[in-house]
């Protein structure tokens, strides 16, 4: 069902989508045991498409707009959609991978970055501060209010943390018959705005935070989105409804119930 231009779906349409965030969640778990000092980025796209394929489920990135590849791996100072390919990981990098799987049509969507052997300080706190930010913005999510206030509890977790930039831009976005949905859920904003929350909506949030500028320019293959100052920057991103109950990730194995728990927000999966 759409109400104006938003989709909203079953729990038995919920239930497909949760299929779908699985298989994304269990490739990002094992590509995250798998990345490592010398593998090219190609690689790890490979064990990706092998095993979505094994799954079940399609991927919803290859081909799409022309992307070549199952995954988006952003390196270091790369953003988001990277292209996977000759690129090698050395030790001190951080890679952004962001996947995605169909499952009878129904679509799931996640990222996180991942740090090759040791890295600075600050580099681990950049990747703290973006992932924890995402569940901060989950967790400000309620039947009845608006987008928005995902977007402000975003910003208002980041800007307390340090001096960070918030990537503009890019936002996070609906999701189900299609990857890319309204409404967009921007990392930033007042809160009360937009569209309202609802049973039935599904949402990616997706901070991208750098250790410089908000800015981002695009390079030459029209795809890698690179800060425009240099600066590293890391991604993370979850799929969630809301339910009667409470709040369910998508994406997340435990469909978010440990770390909703810590934060005082009630579990609605199933």
């Amino acid at each position: 069902m759409f109400d104006r231009g938003i989709e909203l779906k079953t729990p038995a349409q919920l239930d497909v989508m949760r299929h779908a965030g699985l298989v994304v969640g269990r490739t990002l778990e094992l590509l995250r045991a798998s990345a490592a000092a010398g593998m090219t980025t190609g690689e790890l796209d490979a064990i990706a498409h092998d095993h979505i394929r094994s799954l079940g489920a399609t991927s919803n990135f290859l081909g799409y707009h022309g992307f070549t590849g199952v995954i988006c791996t952003s390196v270091n100072d790369e953003v988001v959609h990277g292209i996977p390919g000759g690129r090698v990981l050395s030790d001190g990098d951080i890679i952004s991978i962001d996947c995605g799987a169909i499952v009878d049509g129904w679509h799931g969507d996640a990222a996180t970055t991942i740090a090759i052997g040791e890295v600075p300080a600050e580099v681990t706190e950049l990747m703290r501060v973006t992932e924890e930010s995402m569940w901060r913005g989950i967790a400000a999510a309620s039947l009845g209010g608006r987008v928005s206030d995902i977007s402000h509890a975003i910003e208002t977790y980041i800007d307390s943390q340090g001096d960070f930039g918030i990537v503009v831009g890019y936002t996070g976005h609906g999701i189900g018959t299609a990857m890319h949905q309204p409404p967009n859920v921007p990392n930033y904003g007042r809160p009360g705005r937009g569209p309202k929350l609802v049973k039935g909506l599904a949402l990616a949030v997706e901070p991208m935070v750098s250790l410089g500028t908000a800015d981002t320019r695009t390079l030459g293959d029209d795809w890698t989105v690179v800060t425009a100052d240099g600066s590293w920057a890391a991604h993370f991103e979850h799929s969630f409804t809301l339910t009667d109950s409470g709040t369910w990730i998508l994406t997340a194995l435990d469909g978010g119930e440990a770390k909703l728990k810590e934060l005082g927000i009630p579990f609605g999966g199933r």
